[in-house]
């Protein structure tokens, strides 16, 4: 039995994205899904994100529960069986600090997860953090302070059209242990509203594997932090 809401506060949550080869990033991707692209590049990135008072709709604030995350995410569209489009994101990998999230993720509720410890350095005006996943197989890090804009390279031509952007990838599939089976999950803000960040520094072990990433076919773009929003997550069938 899945839980069909839960809800809870994202005190802090950035998308570090990269522009990518479509055909490369094609090859990672499972056969119903294609690179969702801007200006002729796949969007694919890592999702840092604080949960707090995490818990199931009705269960009181004091009774939630507080994590660091991290899902590596690729922008996907496809079309169903009647030729509509839609678009998502795909996760191929989810890393928490969460016992409960490691417990219950693919079983209670959506997203299978692999344990990671996370040391992060907040103010209001910038973040130092780093991650690295128990099974050695995945490393964050990124050194940001928030910016007026984002960089003048990115493929994106402004802020909101970034913002859109990602809104509309509220929606994840998320790989499971089992061949073929995808988890859904529906994130709905109560408000959305994102910062440029400077990036001093940012590094994916994830994204600078060479068997998955040749060189020169991936590069960073920009960063985006978000604070303090209202939200839940719905339970979606897989597409």
């Amino acid at each position: 039995m899945r839980l069909p809401t839960i809800q809870g506060i994202i005190r802090r949550r950035i998308l570090v994205n990269f522009r990518a080869d479509p055909d490369v990033v094609q090859k990672q991707l499972p056969a119903q899904f294609r690179p969702k692209l801007q200006n002729g590049h796949a969007i694919v990135g890592v999702c840092l994100i604080r949960l707090e008072h995490l818990r199931p709709k009705m269960v009181p604030s004091f009774a939630g529960l507080s994590s660091e995350n991290a899902a590596h995410r690729i922008a996907v569209q496809w079309n169903d069986d009647t030729g509509r489009e839609h678009e998502a994101v795909f996760i191929p990998r989810r890393d928490t600090n969460s016992p409960v999230n490691l417990l219950m993720g693919g079983r209670i509720f959506p997203g299978e997860h692999h344990r990671a410890a996370f040391h992060v350095r907040e103010t209001p005006a910038g973040i130092s953090f780093a991650m690295r996943s128990a099974d050695h197989e995945v490393a964050v890090a990124l050194e940001a302070s928030v910016s007026p804009a984002l960089p003048n390279d990115s493929v994106f031509s402004s802020l909101s059209d970034a913002s859109a952007f990602f809104e509309r990838g509220s929606l994840g599939y998320s790989l499971t242990h089992t061949t073929g089976k995808l988890d859904g999950l529906r994130l709905k803000t109560r408000n959305w509203k994102v910062e440029p960040l400077t990036v001093r520094m940012v590094s994916s072990s994830y994204f600078s594997d060479k068997s998955h990433f040749p060189p020169g076919s991936i590069q960073f773009d920009h960063a985006l932090i978000m604070r303090d929003i209202s939200h839940e997550w719905y339970t979606i069938a897989a597409p």
